[in-house]
């Protein structure tokens, strides 16, 4: 199972990413979590060491290792680089947990980052085709490190949204972005709903046959992110009943 997850800032990506994780570790999964939002730690969410967090740098910030899985410092370069030995060598291992930082992918400026998002590229479709563990892939706002390309391995792109018009927007923009690069496998997942009144703005605004679930909100939730101690798996969501929807959703109803 490959799952995308974006949203606007703020309505709980992040967390929603971290709960995919723990739920499918718990199930006995090989996983691998990929954190491509620039913004916010998945690693920190998920309660890895604070060490390990900050001392593992995004592929795209080691340019040797970039040039090197490219063909070199010169004017030419592969554009399919080979990556297993990143996914082998820069991947922090806990158990059945392969956590991976991509960084950024890199705009047009003074400085040309062509080996830098190859590199990106090759690896998301690394993990996204050839893999065959779960993979939950953290992203940004946007979706730029899918492509047209990587994006057939999307299993499922979840979008998650709050009961706001804003958040909304953003959730549709996302959609229609999704679509455009042939991801087959939309859905949506309220957040930080309070009361009925707010499910059924969710429900008003979104097609119901895509919106796989609602999360109540949650003072641990906010707790935990924040990192008050003595919280614990209690900070995350629980996303039994979503996860079965998004492989009832993808036509896999035996195994991943």
């Amino acid at each position: 199972m490959k799952i995308a997850v974006s949203g606007k800032g703020g309505v709980g990506k992040t967390t929603f990413s971290a709960s995919l994780v723990k739920y499918y570790l718990q199930q006995g999964y090989q996983v691998y979590a990929v954190d491509a939002d620039p913004d916010v730690s998945l690693g920190t969410v998920l309660g890895l060491p604070e060490g390990v967090v900050d001392g593992l740098k995004p592929i795209v910030e080691m340019r040797e290792i970039v040039a090197n899985n490219t063909g070199g410092t010169g004017a030419f370069f592969s554009l399919n680089p080979d990556v297993e030995g990143l996914l082998n060598s820069y991947c922090y291992r806990e158990g059945k947990l392969s956590f991976l930082k991509m960084g950024a992918v890199k705009q047009g400026g003074s400085a040309c980052y062509c080996r830098e998002n190859s590199v990106l590229n090759a690896l998301i479709g690394t993990l996204l085709v050839r893999k065959q563990e779960v993979v939950v892939l953290d992203m940004g706002a946007g979706i730029e490190h899918l492509t047209r390309g990587t994006a057939r391995g999307v299993d499922m792109m979840v979008i998650v949204t709050e009961p706001s018009r804003v958040s909304i927007h953003t959730a549709k923009v996302i959609q229609q972005l999704a679509g455009d690069i042939g991801v087959k496998h939309v859905g949506f997942v309220g957040n930080k709903v309070r009361n009925r009144k707010e499910e059924q703005f969710l429900y008003d605004h979104l097609p119901s046959d895509s919106l796989l679930g609602i999360i109540p909100f949650n003072e641990n939730v906010l707790e935990y992110a924040m990192g008050i101690t003595g919280v614990g798996p209690t900070g995350l969501f629980d996303v039994s009943g979503i996860t079965h929807r998004i492989m009832r959703e993808v036509g896999e109803t035996e195994g991943l």
